[in-house]
């Protein structure tokens, strides 16, 4: 079911050198090309990054796990493949939703096929424009960076409103999640002030 997979799906930092299928690649950005899109105007590009030069390239210009500096992925590490998710402006001046919806897809097209992904906004986007030739009515969006799990994040609830991930004595990511309780009223909107994390 795709809930189970949802709620099994957790963004991962660290991954194997395994390398991934093109079909498996394909597949993902199709997924997302098939996404809903606001009006249907389709204004999204994808750039598929899986030559390892080009890889290693990509990496450079990402920023990773804000709250555990020290967690990035190293050089053996690192995604084995990317999708760059670019607004194309002359169809759309703003990507709305689509973006998010489109990694989403990608991310779950991934994880159906064993293949851990991480949604990145933290990238250097006037890098990745050089690297990739990308003209300027193409803005860069987001990166989903793409390879087999290095590793095996848990999910747990949120304690004292704390949302901050962290790892355990033996490396273990734990991420909190906010109740179900805490984020969803029937038929009303009316929710309790939440303090903001200093």
């Amino acid at each position: 079911m795709i809930y189970e997979k949802i709620v099994r799906r957790r963004t991962i930092r660290k991954f194997v050198k395994d390398s991934i299928p093109k079909n498996v690649l394909v597949q993902c950005v199709d997924a997302a090309r098939l996404s809903p899109s606001g009006m249907n105007r389709q204004p999204l590009k994808f750039v598929l990054v899986d030559d390892g030069e080009l890889v290693t390239d990509v990496f450079a210009t990402t920023r990773w796990a804000g709250y555990l500096p020290d967690y990035e992925p190293n050089l053996e590490e690192m995604p084995r493949a990317y999708v760059l998710i670019l607004l194309d402006t002359q169809i759309r001046q703003n990507p709305g939703h689509d973006a998010g919806i489109a990694a989403m897809s990608i991310s779950m097209v991934a994880h159906d096929h064993g293949v851990g992904s991480c949604i990145l906004g933290a990238i250097d986007r006037a890098e990745l424009r050089r690297i990739f030739k990308i003209p300027l009515h193409l803005e860069i969006i987001v990166a989903v960076a793409l390879g087999y799990p290095a590793e095996h994040p848990i999910a747990e609830t949120v304690k004292n409103g704390d949302v901050k991930y962290w790892l355990d004595r033996n490396g273990v990511l734990h991420v909190p999640k906010r109740a179900l309780s805490d984020v969803m009223k029937w038929n009303s909107g009316l929710f309790k002030a939440t303090e903001a994390l200093s």
